[in-house]
This record gives structure tokens, C-alpha cells and sequence, in this order.
């Protein structure tokens, strides 16, 4: 089997941090003391994932390129580079990434997806499955943000997209772990009433083949999509450095 392949996609327009997203990629935001596209890169070296595609769009995407290079900042020989035009969902986003991973599974994390653990048990996890998806879980407080999971026993039985009353707090975070299938089935998806490719669509079509495996997700995790979980993020990775944040609210005139 060929190892792993990791797609981060960092596409889409960034709308709701406009104005901020008038000026540069959502995912070059910065999140405490580096770019936000750091994160999921570095989530995705540090389980051992080494040939990585970044899938990005928009007017800035050139940024990417003089930001990271080919990524020997992070230990990499090489990383790949494609374009999303417009906004036409996850699903959409991850479909263009079909001629980079080449019968190959992958670990697909979300560019604005802030992570405190390590997910490297889980990818092991899911390099020893022998076939199918998985995903990790996480119990939040918001969980109408998300796509929401439903468990019976140790099975996933359905996920809601957004559901404006949700069966449970368990989102699914923004990392996917799918065989070569997924391209197949990304084919079949019509577009929501977003106008877009959902990727819970996408999990819900291994759920129904019984192939849809999770794990509960170790230690904190947010998005950044909005103000409130910017910020949020912010505030995580300023303690995860070791910063305590009483401190760093004093002597504001400095």
C-alpha cells in the first residue's frame, strides 16, 4: 500500500473576515506568532505525512508559494501546490486534489483548523483500516456550526450539516481520512442549497457502505472562520506557546 498523502485546502473567499479577506487569504491570517496555514501543515508532518498538496483560490493564492515555498521550513523535500476557482465547497475543493494523490490515501485537514494534539494514533488508525474513511470528533458547545454526528455504539449512523437543532454536540472537526474511493464519490454529489459540494455528503455516502470509522479528537480544536473563533484560536495558541493571557493584557499603552 502507498503511504499517505496530506491535502490541506485553503480555498474560498474568506467572506465572513471581510474586510480582513480584501487583502490577503483567509489562511495567511495571522494566529499568534505564525500564519494560520502553519497549523494544519505542521498537524499533517508531525503524524508523518511528508508529500502534501495545498489546495488554495482567490486573488492571493501567489502568497502561498512566496510564503512557504516548497516547505523546507517544515522538514519537506516538496510541497504541491493547486488552484480552486471560486467557491464550490469542501467536496469541490478536494476533488481537484485527484490527480495529485494517484490511487493513494489521504489525510485531508482544513486550512483554518487550529489543533492542540497530536492525530498521529489516529492516522495509524486509519493506515491499518482496510478500507473506507474516517473522521475525528469533537464535543463543542456550538455544535450548529458543524457538521453534527449521531453514534450508536462504536458506529456512526448519520451526520447533519449545519442542523439548527442538534441530536448531540459532536462535530466533526476538519480532518478526513478517505481511500481512493472518495474521488468516485465526490463524481456523484450534486450541489447543495448552498450551491456547494458538502463534504458531509461525502461522509454519509461511507456511512450508508458502513465504512465511516471515528475518533474522539484529544485536547482542544477550533476553526477560524469567524471573528469569535479567530480570536479564539489566537487565545489557544498564545497559552499552547506558554503565554498566559492576564500577561499579556498588561500595560496595553505598550
Amino acid at each position: 500500500m502507498a503511504d499517505l498523502k496530506g491535502i490541506i485546502l485553503a480555498g474560498g473567499l474568506g467572506k465572513r473576515l471581510g474586510p480582513l479577506t480584501k487583502i490577503t487569504n483567509k489562511h495567511l491570517l495571522p494566529v499568534y506568532d505564525r500564519p494560520m496555514i502553519y497549523y494544519p501543515l505542521s498537524t499533517l508532518v508531525e503524524a508523518g505525512i511528508r508529500d502534501i498538496l495545498i489546495v488554495t483560490g482567490g486573488q492571493h493564492a501567489g502568497e502561498f508559494l512566496r510564503l512557504l515555498g516548497n516547505g523546507q521550513a517544515f522538514g519537506l523535500e516538496h510541497l504541491n501546490y493547486t488552484y480552486q476557482e471560486g467557491e464550490g465547497g469542501i467536496a469541490q475543493a478536494l476533488g481537484l486534489a485527484r490527480h495529485f494523490a494517484k490511487g493513494s490515501r489521504i489525510v485531508v485537514v482544513l486550512g483554518d483548523n487550529i489543533i492542540e494534539k497530536s492525530i498521529r494514533s489516529c492516522v495509524d488508525r486509519f493506515r491499518a483500516q482496510p478500507r473506507g474513511a474516517r473522521v475525528l470528533l469533537k464535543a463543542v458547545p456550538d455544535p450548529e456550526r458543524f457538521g453534527v454526528a449521531t453514534l450508536k455504539g462504536r458506529s456512526i449512523t448519520e451526520i447533519e450539516e449545519k442542523p439548527k437543532k442538534p441530536k448531540t454536540n459532536l462535530a466533526v472537526t476538519g480532518v478526513y481520512m478517505y481511500d481512493e474511493s472518495v474521488f468516485e464519490i465526490i463524481k456523484t454529489l450534486k450541489p447543495s442549497k448552498r450551491g456547494e459540494l458538502e463534504i458531509t455528503d461525502v461522509n454519509n455516502h461511507f456511512i450508508r457502505r458502513g465504512e465511516l470509522q471515528y475518533d474522539v479528537m484529544k485536547g482542544w480544536w477550533t476553526d477560524s472562520g469567524t471573528y469569535d473563533s479567530l480570536i479564539r484560536a489566537n487565545i489557544l495558541a498564545a497559552r499552547k506557546a506558554g503565554k498566559r493571557i492576564s500577561d499579556l493584557l498588561k500595560n496595553p499603552q505598550d
